[in-house]
């Protein structure tokens, strides 16, 4: 039957370099250099690396949302394909029906391969349904077993989930573009792992000081923090004292950038800038470059600054911010470490937030002489993240000049 029963590769955190870094473990692809499974963090590396990107939303019948950005998102998959020299099968169909015997092919041919289904129709997610939006993410599908109405996945968790075959053929027919989509993955071109790391290292350096290929400077590299300190001291149009004054819109603010910044949205509590400075040890080493090593050093820093931000959106000793982190990192862990086993508590963090949300609107517990501090000392970390990563992309770029 459909299903790889060898495969164990729960081990990657990010959707995109996680979903690569998952099935080319399983198809026995080793790094050169090591002997060992191609690592998330070399991936991460040479699909152009850490960033930093600042975006804000506010669409009517939403909350506000600040999106934080820490990894280059300009086609990073597709950066590691070509830097990799990976041979892709991509196979897809309008059909339904050939869209489900694609992927009973390529699990009996043994690829573990990577699809982009929407996850607000994978219950393992707990992810309102919305019909206006979707969240197609990459994940590996290693079973399909028709008979049992059973599928199972790898997706962030440390361990398999399991979806029935309705909800998943659902969620892979939900956005044209991916829809019924398949990548099966060759194995890479060892030979090209030298140069992918000196464009990921070049790609990296570049979004971070220079104009990005699309989009406004301000929101990406050194100037989006910048950008966002400003934001944070300002009173006009864009600042957080105008458009996150009290109540449920700074609630919606803190509680987003917190989520986008760390572990609920697959980060490290350091804004995967550890992630990134093991990359730079591995790089150092292929690349025989002990400069690296030092930039790995400043990236380390860097990263203990970043994690103080995120400690300062939602800090322990506010009320109701304190229960709104506690319920993000509650339903983060329950996911990570089970899955879905414990679905039922992951859905009571969840309702615990949206009531927090609900009882900010009328009781929000900081004064304003408090809500202003709290924007200067998560100003005040901003800056400092500002500091030390201008002192680790600085470092990286004498490194490779």
């Amino acid at each position: 039957m459909p299903t790889l029963e060898s495969y164990t590769q729960f081990e990657g955190r990010y959707w995109d370099t996680a979903a690569i870094r998952n099935a080319l473990d399983y198809q026995g692809a080793l790094a050169p250099h090591t002997g060992e499974p191609y690592s998330e963090a070399m991936l991460l590396g040479i699909s152009g690396g850490v960033t930093f990107g600042y975006f804000t939303f506010h669409y009517q019948g939403y909350d506000p949302q600040v999106n934080l950005l820490t990894r280059n998102t300009f086609d990073p998959m597709e950066r590691i394909f070509e830097g990799l020299k990976l041979p892709r099968d991509l196979r897809r169909s309008a059909s339904a029906n050939k869209g489900r015997q694609n992927l009973i092919d390529a699990l009996e041919e043994g690829y573990a391969p990577v699809a982009r289904p929407d996850g607000a129709l994978l219950p393992y997610n707990a992810i309102a349904y919305d019909e206006a939006n979707w969240h197609t993410m990459p994940l590996v599908i290693y079973g399909y077993e028709p008979g049992k109405g059973e599928a199972y996945v790898s997706d962030r968790s440390r361990v398999g989930l399991t979806v029935s075959t309705d909800d998943l053929d659902a969620a892979r027919a939900r956005v044209k573009k991916d829809r019924h989509a398949l990548i099966l993955l060759g194995a890479p071109d060892e030979n090209a792992l030298a140069d992918a790391i000196r464009k990921g290292l070049d790609d990296c350096v570049k979004l971070m000081t220079e104009k990005p290929p699309k989009g406004s400077a301000k929101n990406f590299g050194l100037r989006a923090l910048a950008h966002w300190a400003d934001m944070l001291a300002k009173t006009g149009r864009g600042s957080w004292a105008k458009e996150y004054p009290t109540g449920r819109l700074l609630f919606a603010a803190l509680t987003s950038a917190y989520t986008f910044l760390g572990p609920a949205f697959g980060k490290t509590l350091q804004a995967e800038r550890d992630v990134y400075a093991d990359f730079l040890n591995e790089a150092a080493q292929v690349l025989e470059t002990t400069a690296l090593n030092e930039a790995a050093a400043k990236y380390r820093e860097a990263g203990a600054a970043w994690q103080s931000l995120l400690d300062s959106l939602l800090p322990q000793n506010a009320p109701l911010l304190s229960d709104a982190r506690a319920a993000i990192d509650r339903r983060t862990s329950l996911f990570i470490e089970s899955g879905a086993a414990q679905l039922d508590q992951i859905i009571d963090q969840r309702d615990r937030l949206e009531a927090l949300k609900t009882e900010s609107e009328t009781d929000f517990p900081l004064s304003d002489a408090e809500i202003n501090d709290l924007r200067a000392n998560v100003r005040d970390q901003v800056l400092q993240a500002h500091s030390a990563e201008e002192a680790a992309v600085m470092a990286l770029k004498a490194a490779i000049e």
